[in-house]
């Protein structure tokens, strides 16, 4: 999961779809594969399916920071005065294993988020 900075209300639908372009990027990059993706204006949820060679760390690292910068280049204005101290995400971020679950559930589950218009 991918929080933005403050919980503040900064991801708009050209901003999600900006996001998923470049979070599949960098999964290519860690031959991993972004499974689905979805988000809110404050959070978005991945679905990665990566090797077990890669550092789970490094994988989230890579993505919030590649995201961050190529956001922040592009000058949205509509979110520009909403970002704290420049920072696009919150410094934190969650991951969790789901190797029990069904795909389908957890894509569901992703997939129900109420992306803004």
């Amino acid at each position: 999961m991918f929080v933005t900075k403050c919980r503040r209300g900064v991801f708009t639908k050209e901003v999600l779809n900006e996001l998923r372009e470049i979070f599949s990027a960098v999964c290519t990059d860690f031959e991993a594969g972004l499974v689905a993706f979805e988000g809110e204006d404050d959070h978005a949820h991945l679905l990665v399916n990566y090797p077990p060679e890669v550092a789970v760390s490094a994988l989230v690292n890579s993505l919030k920071g590649v995201s961050s910068r190529m956001i922040r280049k592009k000058n949205y204005l509509e979110i520009e005065n909403k970002l704290w101290g420049g920072a696009l995400g919150s410094p934190s971020y969650f991951a969790g294993s789901c190797s029990g679950a069904p795909i389908s559930i957890i894509r569901q589950y992703i997939e129900q988020q109420r992306t803004p218009e």
